[in-house]
């Protein structure tokens, strides 16, 4: 049930013809209320489709009726025309809600520079059929219908005291901060200020999705939306929701990377013992991103050589001499020598952890990627083809 698991939701997903497959391509998530609290964060990146555009205007009030969401193109680079398309868009699904249109947010996600007048005929035609098939038990099916190179539909729910949060995401490559190639939508029955729902969610992805880098790319659709319908009449304990918002948004990025296109490894970078957090995030991200590195676990190769050549290019605060890396729980390097045998590491597992002790500090950080495998650029060779 995922997004419709928290009372005062319903959701669909409909086949609108933008998928050359047949498969379900446009999404509707409606909040019934009473409350219509709403909150968003999206892509820094500068480049920014045009659902992006008109969602941060639309969310300022703090008020989300409903989200439109299609697959099959991203609405990106279409110019003044796919701005009215989002706009159209927003309007059609208040048209038929009875609400106001700046309180409809839109996302699409696919292929950047698509966007003509049989997308956004299909689009608008798809946003009715969806609205006309809402139900308590559509999250499933919105949730496929984001699907883009995505291999299966990620879905997560919470149950709090009284409260429930549920989830939904897509999302399979060009995931790096700023959050990821991701659509994402958060729902909760919680009573939450508008204040409230922001902090909690810039909470939540600060520490989830932002620290999920499979492969450095940064996408101009990003978007991760957060409705609280107030429908269980409980204000949550603070701390309690926001444990639970995070621990819902960290189950979604792992499935994010796991799905990531064509990688044979998911790899945790853990570090600890830094001078700050940022120093942690910008130590792991640096691993990452770096590519020898990421060819390295691929061939089942623990070299550790790469891991600080890696993070001696930033700016964080340690000697690069003190470093110890473990990788899947063998000490390969200790205070930068040599230390256990490299042979003793085993990378055949999916599941790869690295952990570098900075010796700088109390602070620590864990950022989320992949490995680099011929399939991973054999699908992104042959995107748009």
């Amino acid at each position: 049930m995922s997004v419709t698991a928290p009372a005062g939701f319903h959701a669909a997903g409909v086949a609108a013809g933008l998928k050359s497959t047949g498969n379900p391509d446009v999404a509707v998530v409606v909040n019934r209320g009473p409350r219509k609290v709403g909150a968003a964060v999206f892509t820094s990146n500068r480049a920014k489709a045009n659902p992006i555009l008109w969602s941060q205007q639309a969310i300022r009030d703090g008020v989300v009726e409903a989200i439109v969401l299609n697959s099959g193109g991203a609405n990106c680079f279409t110019g003044s025309f796919g701005f009215q398309t989002a706009h159209l868009t927003a309007e059609r699904a208040a048209e038929l809600l009875g609400v106001s249109a700046g309180d409809i947010q839109v996302c699409s996600t696919g292929l950047i520079g698509t966007g003509d007048q049989a997308f956004r005929d299909r689009v608008l035609a798809g946003t009715e059929a969806a609205i006309s098939a809402l139900s308590a038990d559509g999250g499933g099916d919105a949730a496929r219908a984001i699907m883009t190179t995505d291999s299966r539909p990620k879905e997560s729910t919470h149950r709090g005291e009284g409260w429930t949060i549920g989830g939904m995401a897509k999302g399979a490559g060009m995931l790096a901060p700023g959050l990821a190639t991701m659509l994402v939508v958060l729902t909760t029955d919680a009573v939450l200020t508008a204040d409230e729902a922001d902090r909690h969610l810039r909470a939540a992805t600060r520490v989830s999705f932002d620290r999920l880098d499979s492969d450095g790319c940064m996408s101009t659709n990003d978007q991760v939306t957060l409705m609280a319908s107030g429908a269980s009449g409980v204000v949550p304990d603070p701390d309690a929701f926001r444990a639970a918002i995070i621990a819902v948004c960290t189950d979604l990025a792992i499935q994010l990377q796991s799905d990531a296109e064509g990688a044979s490894h998911d790899i945790a970078i853990e570090v600890i013992h830094a001078a700050s957090e940022d120093d942690a995030v910008e130590v792991g991200r640096a691993v990452a991103r770096n590519n020898l590195f990421k060819a390295a676990i691929f061939g089942n190769d623990p070299n550790w050589g790469r891991v600080l050549a890696a993070i001696g290019t930033t700016a964080a605060e340690f000697d690069p001499y003190a470093v110890d890396v473990t990788m899947n729980g063998v000490r390969v390097c200790s205070a930068g020598e040599p230390d256990q045998p490299r042979e003793l590491v085993d990378l055949t597992p999916r599941a790869t952890t690295v952990l570098i002790d900075l010796k700088a500090g109390e602070a620590s950080a864990t950022i989320y990627t992949n490995d680099l495998t011929h399939d991973y650029v054999h699908e992104n060779s042959a995107y748009s083809s």
